[in-house]
């Protein structure tokens, strides 16, 4: 699943900053109209929301994440990723810069 680049894209120049800046990302959408964010959360304790359901894919770094109604936190690194359900919320925490890749069912 995890890709360099994507060729062939529109993307969304204004930035979607969430936190004060502690997550800043951009949306982007293929020729198919598959509809994706790609983005930066740096050193942080956060709280997301979501719509769609999502699968969250590291670039780089790694980050530690409880979904909503779980009771362990769970450890991801480069080139794994984690599913959260439509209309949640996950915690994440980070210790370095986080690289991901926001991929929207």
């Amino acid at each position: 699943m995890s890709q360099a680049q994507f060729d062939a894209v529109s993307v969304v120049t204004k930035a979607n900053v969430y936190f004060d800046g502690k997550c800043v990302s951009h949306s982007i959408v293929l020729a198919d109209g598959t509809k994706k964010s790609v983005g930066v959360i740096l050193p942080a304790r956060l709280t997301f929301n979501t719509g769609a359901a999502e699968i969250m894919e590291t670039v780089a770094g790694s980050c530690r994440v409880l979904l909503k109604g779980e009771t362990e936190w769970k450890s991801y690194g480069e080139g794994q990723s984690f599913n959260v359900p439509g209309n949640s919320s996950f915690e994440i925490e980070v210790s370095e810069p986080y690289h991901y890749i926001c991929h929207f069912a």
